[in-house]
């Protein structure tokens, strides 16, 4: 018999953007995909100058990761798009 996690999807119908930088927003961030949430992380071209960090491992562990030129119109529109069907956006 399976066992059901209460704390597993509990915040699983939310779509969540993170744009943060620093330690703050990406652990609310952090905190919404532990909780179940669907969190993409927003990362400029060439990634995020901290990935490969343990703290970057740390803070940005259960969500997603897009890499987004925000300097170009494709990029500001990829990332529109996204924020359409977003509830949080942490910035």
């Amino acid at each position: 018999m399976a066992t059901h996690d209460p704390m597993a999807a509990i915040l699983g119908d939310l779509r969540v953007i993170d744009c943060s930088t620093g330690l703050a927003g990406s652990v609310a961030a952090l905190l919404l995909a532990e909780a179940g949430a669907d969190v993409i992380r927003i990362e400029p071209p060439g990634g995020d100058p901290a990935r490969g960090s343990a703290s970057f491992a740390v803070w940005n562990r259960s969500k997603q990761s897009l890499v987004l030129d925000l300097e170009t119109e494709a990029g500001r529109a990829a990332l529109q798009a996204r924020l359409a069907g977003a509830d949080i956006l942490v910035h």
